[in-house]
């Protein structure tokens, strides 16, 4: 591969930067991004790329261009590579959310141009370069979106390109990708914002300081919580239809649990409670995560 351009150096900008260095994967490695701060922490770190101050100095030289911006930034930028963008020019993005990211992307990029939609499943809280990895993707799902006008040989380059990175690579389509992630990724970190919201409500009302009592549950919503609240707006706003989806099936299981709990239906408490224990042994059987206690993470 001739030379590769990354938009957005934050967390996993910046993975992807150390990892294709690493592994050499590219003959240079260019390096948009408009944050002023980052722009500093990365001259800090002396990631090994070329920072560019215009998209144009990037794409005009790169073969392979790496969107890591919000979805909500994809029109904007969209309008700026279409000034410059050749045709040779593939292009993907890390966005966690498809169906609308796809439609503006078929509204506004030039035809001709060619943009594969990647989704790899890593990541973490924390935001900024210096909390890049060159090991972020190791071992970790990469979904890869393919549609009827999806060039089979493009495909392929990205296959090749995702397991360079680590990733176990995986073909669905925008519906699948965006009804899946629903439940095992959005629905999950909108209640992590909600629990820690409601944590906070309850401190008010009761004019006492629980928070520094916090149990281990609470301690780990508190940390999926913190995450960049611009781009899981934009998730959530992105996919609301799967996610409002998941929200009621999520609200009828927990008025069923508060049913339970009134009635103190030891029966199906119970069944409730060890059906649902199983899915943790599944997430170990896949190798998800490992089967050991951690109370103070690493």
């Amino acid at each position: 591969m001739r030379n590769i351009l990354i938009i957005g150096c934050g967390l996993l900008g910046s993975s992807l930067v150390r990892r294709i260095s690493k592994k050499k994967i590219a003959k240079k490695i260019f390096i948009y991004e408009k944050s002023k701060s980052n722009i500093a922490k990365i001259k800090s770190l002396r990631l090994p790329g070329t920072i560019v101050k215009s998209l144009k100095d990037g794409l005009v030289n790169s073969n392979l261009v790496i969107v890591c911006t919000s979805t909500s930034e994809y029109k904007k930028l969209i309008i700026k590579i279409n000034k410059t963008i050749s045709p040779k020019t593939l292009i993907t993005d890390v966005g966690s959310s498809k169906i609308e990211s796809s439609k503006i992307i078929k509204k506004f990029l030039k035809r001709g141009v060619n943009w594969i939609r990647s989704h790899p499943i890593a990541g973490s809280e924390v935001s900024g370069p210096e909390f890049g990895k060159a090991d972020m993707f190791e071992d970790k799902w990469c979904v890869l979106i393919k549609d009827k006008k999806t060039s089979p040989k493009n495909l392929k380059f990205l296959i090749s390109f995702w397991k360079k990175m680590g990733s176990k690579t995986v073909i669905m389509n925008s519906e699948k990708h965006d009804k899946v992630f629903s439940i095992t990724s959005h629905l999950p970190h909108l209640i992590a914002y909600n629990l820690v919201k409601s944590a906070q409500d309850f401190e008010k009302i009761l004019k006492f300081g629980l928070i520094k009592y916090s149990a281990g549950g609470l301690r780990d919503f508190s940390r999926i919580a913190a995450s960049n609240e611009i781009m899981w707006r934009d998730i959530f706003f992105d996919n609301k239809v799967n996610v409002t989806k998941a929200i009621d099936l999520f609200i009828q299981n927990l008025k069923s649990f508060k049913k339970d709990i009134n009635s103190k239906n030891n029966k199906s408490i119970l069944k409730k409670l060890s059906q649902t224990k199983k899915v943790r042994s599944k997430i170990i059987k896949l190798k998800q995560d490992v089967n050991k206690p951690d109370f103070g993470r690493d």
